[in-house]
């Protein structure tokens, strides 16, 4: 078996659960790739006696690998689909941080969790993703076109709202007078969007939301739209430029640029243990709040 580790930080409260994962890993004599930056920030925190072999970008990946682990929080899980890409490799989501919708796995169950994945006791969770073409040169992401919770459009070094053109299917829906607009996938639903006033979306429903942020038309509301729509953007207003993000991700675009948003063409496999689901982590995390009696 083969598998790669990913981590953006390495802090005192983490690093005795990535050793403890290494620790597994080795015993079962699995073979471990770490991503560069991480694999160093664990040498400088820690002395490790093994070698481990390491990766720095997408094109050092591929198919061979069966577990992806991704240690950290949600935004860790972001950054690695950024790897992953259409490799189809799952991902196990480790939660060293706070809050987890999609790191859902307990840093103080690694143990016991790691069994359970690698006994094939699991489930794949598929999500979509959007893409984002434009006029201009697409190396303005970097490569990587793509988002994972949401695309945003929003106003730049100005306080003044843009003003932002919106097409479906080449059908003009509105003019939004806003800060900014969301296109969310339903992944993201639980993130930017819902702190808009967007709805929770469950993660295999074949749609998309349009949340617009701080809309100066109060009518202006959240919209869900069949994932399979093409929405084409276009923003003006008082300064040249806008921003766009790509989760976290951002880039700087000239007003009246078309920007077309469109579901991309590949999934990201997320493993959810048995006993785990979304609705669970919707009811401990953003409904209710866990129940402490039980």
């Amino acid at each position: 078996m083969k598998i790669g580790i990913y981590g953006q930080f390495y802090h005192q409260e983490a690093a005795h659960y990535v050793q403890q994962l290494l620790d597994i890993l080795d015993k079962k004599k699995i073979e471990v790739i770490i991503e560069k930056n991480f694999l160093d920030l664990i040498h400088e925190q820690d002395s490790i006696d093994k070698n481990y072999r390491h990766f720095s970008t997408f094109e050092e990946l591929d198919t061979s690998y069966d577990l992806f682990f991704s240690i950290g929080g949600d935004g860790t899980i972001l950054k690695t689909a950024t790897y992953i890409r259409d490799l189809n490799i799952p991902i196990v989501g480790i939660n060293t941080g706070r809050l987890g919708f999609l790191a859902t796995i307990k840093k103080q169950e690694i143990a016991a969790s790691i069994e359970k994945i690698l006994a094939g006791n699991y489930t794949l969770s598929q999500r979509s993703l959007l893409q984002v073409t434009t006029g201009q040169d697409t190396s303005i992401f970097g490569g990587i076109n793509f988002a994972l919770n949401e695309i945003v459009v929003s106003r730049k070094n100005t306080t003044s709202m843009i003003s932002i053109s919106t097409h479906l299917n080449g059908e003009s829906l509105t003019n939004y007078w806003a800060d900014g607009l969301i296109v969310s996938t339903p992944t993201g639903s639980t993130g930017y969007s819902l702190s808009c006033g967007g709805p929770v979306i469950t993660p295999h429903t074949s749609s998309l939301i349009l949340t617009p942020i701080a809309p100066h038309n109060l009518n202006a509301r959240p919209l869900v739209i069949p994932d399979n729509t093409t929405i084409t953007l276009k923003v003006s207003g008082r300064e040249k430029q806008h921003l766009i993000s790509l989760d976290s991700r951002i880039a700087t675009l000239e007003n009246e640029t078309i920007i077309t948003l469109k579901k991309a063409p590949f999934t990201i496999s997320l493993i959810n243990l048995e006993g785990e689901s979304f609705l669970k982590t919707l009811r401990e995390k953003l409904l209710w709040g866990e129940d402490k009696r039980n």
